[in-house]
């Protein structure tokens, strides 16, 4: 994913932590879905044209069935984040708070 941002790739991100996770810390310009919440709400993710769907979580777990979801929904180019916003703060952005 931090390929995609650096090239300048069009990369939307949904969150599908629990809203006092997503308080704690997130990253910038998700939409954050409860992954228990997403089958009833896939039609508010409306990624621009030509977009890649990262779902991400804490750990990669949850964002795994997220990306499931939005595949089985009908959503193109869907991806998870591996190792999750935990991963994302040891290995690209230590200024992400760690839980």
């Amino acid at each position: 994913m931090k390929r995609r941002l650096d090239a300048g790739e069009a990369v939307y991100l949904v969150d599908v932590r629990n809203p006092d996770e997503n308080a704690f810390c997130r990253l910038s310009e998700s939409l954050l879905i409860p992954l228990p919440e997403l089958p009833g709400r896939v039609d508010e993710v409306e990624p621009p044209e030509g977009a890649l769907v990262v779902v991400y979580c804490h750990h990669g777990v949850r964002s795994l069935s997220g990306a499931a979801i939005l595949a089985r929904a009908g959503q193109e180019a869907v991806a998870s984040l591996s190792g999750g916003i935990d991963a994302w703060s040891r290995l690209i952005d230590p200024g992400v708070p760690r839980y």
